[in-house]
């Protein structure tokens, strides 16, 4: 493939690929990906290069309105000025690990360029005429400007989770020595100022042992001044005075590295000659895969972007191990500042996802949370930096096993397998020895405290109207059940049985595997025979107290369909249930209550209409199992299509209107993302 064929949101500058980025395109054709072009008639238009809009300047400390760049699993991000500015640099840092996130910077790295013979200050404006531009690509944020005959691109990557460095690239096409400097400004706050350390700067946070520093480095040996703080400004500087002629590039690297607990972290030093290669590598090959994304009646081009969208969705929302966090992982949504930690249901499905693009990232979130398995074999339902914010009040929905299992077959790894299948043999086991009050093979969503509003959580559809009537009932100590058998629960343990067999089978544990079978073939039989309406042709919740069956249309109803745990028989009528667009085949398909349903209100009610990805996810690949395809391929249409803005800048949301299509609730949502991704290339 050749270069000219890279889409207008992926291709480097003509000068950048003069230099490191053409790294990423011989990457990009020796794997023969192609990302078509979208729809931009200026070369120059920042619509055509970027996949989000980074631009945006905070309002506030706690400002999460905008788009945040992050990378590499840190805990630090920066956006693009707004448009409208054209001083050069960029905002932030965005800190995730204070409070709940929070701006501790309104700028960094703007440069102050000056004529070491005339002194006379280099003014920079934003070069209009080059095809980079001010934009955002996967993995870098880069700003180009021109100015007295100097031609200056600043590129901001991460080379590790604790390390953002902008390379600043200067060329002229005449000799020039230059006066060389970086300012930034810290946000003005009740945490102690930037304080200069050495030729560096570091802010430290009251009541944390957390640490910014920055500094700079030059790629041809000049040193660093002292540096020079004022107030909450800041300037770092060189000497001698930089030379930049034609051939003779100058290259600056502004580091700034952010250490969450600076008793226990040492960061590596940067590798600044290969640091920008690595980041273009590691790219490449989360690009790779979706070469094969793709929708019946989609084009190419949109299927594409979609994907890479939902691959830095995924990227941008990753965080590395820090505090008491062990292993590495993606939460749900850093626009949300109430999602800074990792949820087990969220974390099954990013697992399921990355699994094709970023293995060893969904290892990684796979360990985490079962970093804090209970002796018991519970996995809770939340985690964070502070383990003293965890809940165990409740578990999630076990999808641990089926995420365990894509991560096997995208890569063949039996040592990870090896590693964690006692634990999710553990975790399976405590669904059957906590769960099932009546001990009859079907188990119910519940709680360790006894309260209702647990037990919900830990069905993970937290408002859902199946839930309104439900009362507790106690199974032992620390351990209560919901009066209410779950078909979806029931569904999902179903399938963990045969995902279970599955690997047990790799592992060359036969006696295992056939018992995984046996068992979920008797779950199967229970499933159809007791929680299947003929008359509604549907699946529901069945209560405990006289077997009746929880007349609610939801989207429990079709994960049967999902597991492979209906009859053809069965599997046909609930599809005619999912298709009557009364019910669930809505402009955006597959709400989380039927349309016709009194209580539903999809923009107020949460779980009570708005429509989930991943529940929309199973539904389809529920009729696909079935032999429904073309119905499946129509559904999946409507559902990308007349999501608001899948194929633009918008980013993902955690619901969207069924009515509507428009994105509700937090953005950037990563099982969103997680489960258009796995849609595309399902």
């Amino acid at each position: 493939m050749g270069m000219g064929v890279l889409p207008r949101f992926l291709r480097p500058s003509r000068q950048a690929l003069t230099h490191a980025s053409n790294f990423l395109a011989k990457l990009l054709a020796a794997t023969a990906i192609v990302f078509p072009l979208h729809a931009v008639a200026d070369p120059a238009d920042s619509g055509g290069f970027d996949l989000l809009d980074y631009h945006g300047a905070p309002a506030s400390r706690g400002d999460h309105s905008f788009n945040i760049f992050f990378d590499s699993g840190a805990w630090h991000g920066y956006s693009l000025p707004p448009a409208s500015e054209a001083a050069t640099g960029f905002v932030g840092p965005f800190i995730h690990s204070l409070g709940k996130g929070q701006w501790e910077g309104s700028y960094f790295a703007h440069l102050a360029l000056r004529d070491a013979d005339s002194m006379r200050e280099i003014v920079l404006a934003p070069d209009a005429s080059d095809i980079a531009g001010s934009h955002a690509a996967p993995g870098y944020l880069r700003r180009v400007f021109a100015g007295n005959d100097l031609k200056v691109e600043q590129t901001l990557f991460f080379p590790d989770s604790w390390h953002a460095v902008v390379k600043v690239e200067l060329n002229a096409a005449s000799v020039h020595r230059l006066q060389f400097a970086a300012t930034a400004r810290a946000w003005p706050s009740g945490f102690s100022g930037p304080k200069a350390f050495g030729d560096g700067v570091e802010q430290r946070f009251s009541g944390t042992r957390s640490v910014l520093s920055t500094r700079l480095v030059a790629a041809n040996g000049e040193a660093a001044k002292p540096a020079v703080v004022s107030g909450n400004e800041y300037s770092l500087a060189l000497e001698p005075a930089l030379t930049v002629g034609p051939g003779r590039p100058a290259v600056v690297f502004i580091e700034q590295r952010f250490v969450y607990d600076s008793t226990v972290e040492q960061p590596p030093a940067v590798d600044y000659a290969g640091a920008w290669q690595t980041n273009r590598a590691r790219w490449a090959g989360y690009l790779a895969p979706l070469a094969a994304a793709r929708l019946q009646g989609l084009s190419s081009d949109d299927a594409h972007r979609i994907a890479a969208k939902a691959v830095v969705t995924l990227i941008g929302n990753w965080r590395a191990a820090r505090g008491d966090l062990h292993h590495g992982g993606v939460i749900p949504s850093y626009s949300d500042p109430n999602y800074n930690g990792f949820w087990a249901w969220d974390s099954w499905k990013h697992v399921a996802a990355l699994a094709s693009v970023a293995p060893d990232l969904a290892r990684e979130q796979m360990l985490a949370m079962f970093d804090y398995q209970a002796a018991n074999g519970m996995v809770p339902d939340c985690i964070f930096l502070d383990k003293s914010g965890n809940n165990a009040r409740d578990s999630k929905p076990p999808l641990a096993s089926w995420a365990a299992l894509r991560v096997f077959q995208a890569t063949d790894d039996r040592t990870f397998i090896a590693a964690i299948y006692d634990k999710l043999v553990r975790y399976h086991r405590w669904w059957a020895a906590e769960r099932d009050h009546a001990h009859d093979g079907l188990a119910e969503y519940g709680a360790t405290d006894g309260t209702r509003i647990a037990a919900a959580w830990e069905s993970g559809m937290d408002n859902a109207a199946r839930f309104d009537h439900i009362a507790m009932l106690r199974n032992g100590p620390n351990a209560w059940s919901a009066d209410q058998q779950s078909v979806d629960l029931n569904a999902y343990l179903y399938e963990e049985k045969q995902a279970l067999a599955e690997l047990a089978g790799a592992l060359g544990k036969d006696d295992d595997r056939q018992r995984w079978l046996h068992e979920a073939e008797e779950l199967k039989a229970v499933l159809q025979a007791r929680m299947y309406d003929a008359q509604a042709g549907y699946f529901f919740d069945r209560k405990l107290t006289d077997g009746s069956l929880v007349h609610i249309f939801g989207p429990e109803g079709w994960i049967p369909l999902w597991a492979g745990a209906a009859s053809a028989e069965q599997a046909q009528h609930v599809a005619a249930v999912m298709l009557d667009p009364q019910k669930f085949a809505t402009k955006l398909p597959f709400p989380s209550l039927a349309a016709d349903d009194a209580r539903f209100s999809p923009v107020e009610g949460y779980w009570r209409g708005s429509v989930w990805i991943d529940q929309a996810y199973f539904a389809i690949a529920g009729l696909r199992r079935y032999g429904f395809a073309r119905d499946a391929d129509v559904m999946a249409l409507r559902l990308v299509t007349n999501a608001d803005g899948l194929a633009a800048q918008t980013p993902f949301h955690e619901v969207y209107d069924p009515l509507t299509g428009k994105g509700l609730h937090a953005q950037n949502f990563s099982w969103s993302a997680a489960h258009f991704l796995m849609l595309l290339q399902d």
